[in-house]
């Protein structure tokens, strides 16, 4: 009995010293992994691993002016909404038509030739003179905003009072316009039978981009490019007929320049 005791409390003593040692292993390999772990700031994770955010919609742009024309129906809108719903719906669509015809959407101008000034349907391409002019027609669907077709100096902006005939007539060239002298080529924004407003942007001295904006004219009607001396009928990428983008579509290019 006295030899069973001893037995059993020599195997006691060796459980209680093996679990001691084990739960010392434990506690010294956490001990190891806390010390190998460190815990980053999450600005210096970088980039790849910070959160990632839904990108927020771009806002609509639109052409100088839109908000004052809008404003109108918009605020004849809310009475009628109580007195006469049908035509109030009317004055929201006519809001939102004018938005549209405003509407400046971004573009993305090639690296050379020189581009359309306006979206619409090419209507003329001719020689006057050494000269050749390409005459774009924007109808009332059409972006309305114009853009510089190559890059320049504004040497003079000029307004000539007139007319308000079809900007696709020939007896347009008696219309409304203003003169956008660039030096070796000009753009002539002319308005229509609708259109009775052209807006420039720019002035005299400015320096401009291939694609810039440089004006709009409100409800459509036509803008010219009177192209520099050295360009040839041969060298009109376009056709009378097709449509153009403004800031985008390369209406004219010498050499190797992109079409």
């Amino acid at each position: 009995m006295i030899a069973a005791v001893l037995r059993g409390g020599s195997c006691g003593s060796r459980l209680r010293r093996a679990h001691a040692t084990l739960e010392s292993t434990s506690a010294n390999a956490i001990r190891r992994r806390s010390a190998t772990t460190t815990t980053l700031p999450l600005a210096a994770l970088g980039s790849d691993v910070s959160p990632s955010l839904p990108a927020l919609p771009r806002s609509p742009s639109f052409a100088p002016g839109a908000w004052r024309l809008a404003r109108v129906p918009l605020l004849l809108a809310v009475p009628l909404a109580l007195i006469n719903p049908p035509l109030a719906v009317g004055c929201l669509l006519a809001a939102v038509g004018v938005f549209w015809f405003h509407r400046d959407p971004r573009r993305s101008p090639p690296p050379s030739g020189v581009v359309a000034p306006a979206d619409g349907r090419v209507s003329a391409v001719r020689r006057e003179g050494d000269r050749v002019r390409v005459a774009v027609f924007m109808n009332v669907t059409d972006v309305h905003v114009n853009r510089a077709p190559d890059d320049g100096s504004v040497e003079a902006v000029e307004h000539t009072p007139g007319r308000h005939l079809p900007a696709f007539s020939k007896d347009s060239d008696r219309n409304e316009r203003v003169r956008i002298a660039f030096g070796d080529h000009e753009v002539t924004l002319i308005a229509g039978a609708v259109a009775r407003r052209i807006h420039p942007y720019v002035e005299a001295g400015e320096t401009l981009a291939r694609g810039d904006r440089i004006g709009h004219i409100s409800f459509g009607s036509r803008a010219d490019v009177l192209l520099a001396s050295g360009y040839d009928t041969d060298d009109v990428r376009v056709t009378e007929g097709q449509r153009v983008r403004a800031g985008e579509t390369v209406i004219a290019a010498r050499g190797d320049d992109a079409r």
